[in-house]
């Protein structure tokens, strides 16, 4: 701080001073309102010094009242003539008349409806309605007092029906009754908040559902919305679009809505499901709908079933236009009402762009190619729009560069989380320059990236797999001698594709019951299917096993196991590899249902010599003495046991803190022949044989 400068704890308290000035002023100004509030009551009140005020109304307040001048009617007007002047200066386009029409009210409910909205327009009726109630307390129209003021008896069981649970007011969340300990004429009317907001124009959503409201934008060029728009404006009430992972299905029923002239209204039914009253949320969603002359979009339907099933029914019986969206096959007994059956679409890679650009909407660099990023991630709109709005605030904390990995970190962020308690979660920190392998192997593992990144052209675009009910995923079986690098390759294709890997946990798979693999199976898929990553699968022959002839009932369910397995890989939409120290154990049918068979195998002389000089990392010091061009081409082991040795041989120096010298090299290596059961031959060791223990 120079000389001449305030010093930091000056400046602080001059701007509390000034916050704390600013308070107390606008304090004084509510202190004088009250007071002109006081002085206005007490010049008004007829018996200011009545010791039972405000506990009665006497006729002459109320005739007060009545006299205030408040009427907007001339004086002589005859009701019918103050009626047809009403209805003169409305059209069919009011809110009132809007609200009639879409919940079909009477002329008595409209009556009704307004006699109990008084109250919340003009604070006089709440003296009114205490007065004529006989019980000051009582300031909101009772049953019996709505009646009477329509010039009905209370007796009359046609105007009483008009207030039973199942008439459009009450049905439609338009009036609510309460005190229901008291006898039916006594009960206390009142139009709730949300209805009486929106007849005086307020359009903002009720606040019991805000957290379940979800945008749902018309997104163009993502399948065609005309033909279910049709279907809408033809009188159908209720579609279930079935989509598979990264299906668009939302947002062409938004765009159907739209179309349809509604405008959509987005439910999350995840939410939904947490809600601790969903049938009462669903009649709060089914009233601003038709409020608003809106339409539902909901989803994902998954969410609700099998617990819920109530909750479907009550969405499938509104009175507005229902969408529903879910992957699951719908259900005949969901509803009484068939819906129309769709298919939604994917979005397709192009599409994937321009929506990430859209909801980015910052600039993108003219070098990030976004269709070839987002290709491998099967992202719904709304996904699309969560990743950029996730890549929008890790390029903010870069400095606002942006990177392909920030877009596919921001893609995965999207991934849920079910699979976690299922697979092991592995983020890859390995690429293609970690690999040793022979030319062949490393094309094929290239290949198999292509597959993935450009499955949705080949397969959608293209329509290269017609019929069968076939997924679009991409499934390789990675044969090879334990440490080969199996696991290592999985992992450094995920890498390039920007993908988590998930390692599969046989433990929590197999299980000794008949049948229970197979649920513990469907439960990894299902999962899966709702994040975008590769799925690993190591010792597959375990679970992938050969189908035997059958001699006893373990014979019978095996193969249906292995049955089931066949079909369920084939209906797999994600990418998917099986590891297998024993090929010749797996079933002949997933040979052809794999697209493609990676082979490992063990490492020779110049790739183990690479091994070594990899897995030795610079910063470990070493002597001079070691020679791994000898051990090279001396040890036939994989590159598994040589980052074996190395790990035994690193720590063996960390205790020693000395330089890693040949003999704890020799030693390393004798310690993982013991653990592999092979025998310390001397012809193996040559020249340091004798630094063998």
């Amino acid at each position: 701080m120079t000389d001449g400068e305030p010093s930091p704890d000056i400046d602080r308290d001059a701007e509390l001073d000034v916050s704390l000035r600013h308070l107390l002023d606008r304090a004084v100004i509510i202190e004088e309102r009250v007071r002109r509030a006081v002085a206005a009551r007490q010049a008004t009140d007829p018996h200011p010094d009545d010791e039972f005020r405000g506990l009665y109304l006497n006729d002459e307040t109320v005739l007060r009242l009545l006299n205030e001048g408040r009427s907007i009617a001339a004086p002589d007007d005859t009701e019918a003539d103050r009626l047809s002047a009403a209805e003169s200066r409305a059209n069919e386009t009011s809110r009132l008349h809007a609200v009639a029409r879409e919940f079909g009210l009477s002329a008595l409910d409209v009556e009704v409806l307004l006699i109990s909205l008084l109250p919340d327009l003009d604070d006089r009726f709440e003296s009114f309605y205490g007065y004529l109630n006989d019980d000051v307390t009582r300031r909101r129209p009772s049953s019996g007092l709505a009646l009477g003021l329509c010039g009905l008896p209370g007796a009359d069981s046609g105007a009483r029906a008009r207030l039973h649970p199942l008439s459009p007011l009450r049905a439609g969340g338009l009036l609510l009754i309460e005190e229901p300990e008291r006898p039916f004429l006594a009960r206390a009317l009142r139009v709730p908040d949300r209805v009486t907001a929106h007849l005086l124009g307020d359009d903002t959503p009720d606040p019991r559902i805000t957290d379940l409201l979800v945008p749902r934008p018309d997104v163009p060029g993502v399948g065609d919305p005309a033909p279910l728009a049709r279907a809408l404006n033809n009188g159908v009430r209720l579609a279930y679009l079935r989509e598979d992972q990264g299906g668009a299905g939302t947002s062409l029923g938004a765009s159907a809505l739209l179309r349809s002239g509604r405008t959509p209204l987005g439910v999350d039914l995840d939410r939904l499901s947490e809600d601790p009253n969903p049938s009462e949320a669903v009649r709060v969603l089914t009233r601003e709908a038709r409020l608003t002359g809106s339409g539902m979009v909901c989803g994902p339907l998954d969410a609700l079933t099998p617990e819920k099933v109530g909750v479907i029914r009550q969405l499938t019986n509104a009175h507005v236009p229902v969408i529903l969206v879910g992957r699951a096959p719908w259900d005949a007994s969901w509803s009484k009402h068939p819906p129309l059956l769709l298919q939604a679409p994917r979005v397709e890679p192009t599409a994937r762009a321009e929506l990430w650009k859209a909801s980015y909407g910052a600039g993108v660099p003219p070098n990030l190619d976004l269709t070839r990023t987002l290709s491998p991630f099967l992202l719904t709109p709304d996904q699309i729009a969560g990743a950029a709005r996730a890549t929008s605030q890790t390029a903010a904390l870069n400095g606002g560069s942006l990177k392909p990995d920030d877009v596919r970190a921001g893609a995965r962020a999207q991934n849920a989380a079910g699979l976690d308690r299922l697979a092991r979660h592995i983020e890859p920190a390995v690429g293609w320059d970690d690999l040793v392998l022979p030319p062949d192997p490393l094309a094929q593992l290239r290949e198999l990236t292509a597959r993935a990144r450009h499955r949705d052209r080949v397969l959608g675009e293209w329509g290269m797999r017609p019929g069968g009910g076939r997924g679009r995923g991409v499934t390789a079986l990675f044969a090879g001698d334990s440490g080969t690098g199996k696991t290592m390759s999985a992992e450094v294709i995920a890498a390039d594709l920007g993908l988590d890997l998930y390692t599969v946990d046989l433990s929590t798979v197999i299980d000794k019951y008949v049948g229970e693999t197979e649920k513990n199976l469907e439960r990894i898929f299902t999962e899966a299917a709702g994040i975008n990553g590769v799925l690993l699968f190591d010792e597959a022959d375990a679970i992938f096993g050969k189908r035997s002839e059958v001699k006893d009932a373990h014979d019978r369910y095996a193969n249906v196991e292995s049955a089931y397995l066949l079909q369920r890989m084939e209906t797999f939409d994600g990418l998917a590899i099986l590891a297998t120290n024993l090929r010749a154990n797996l079933d002949d049918a997933f040979t052809r249902r794999l697209d493609l068979v990676v082979d490992f195998p063990l490492p020779e002389a110049a790739e183990r010599l690479v091994l070594w000089q990899r897995c030795l990392a610079p910063l470990l010091p070493h002597s001079e003495d070691v020679d791994l061009a000898f051990c090279a081409e001396s040890f036939e082991l994989a590159g598994g046991n040589i980052r074996s040795i190395a790990i035994t041989a690193a720590y063996l120096k960390a205790e020693s803190n000395s330089p890693l010298t040949m003999r704890d090299l020799i030693h390393a290596i004798q310690r993982e022949y013991q653990k592999l059961g092979r025998l310390t031959l001397a012809s193996e060791f040559g020249p340091y044989v004798a630094l063998l223990n």
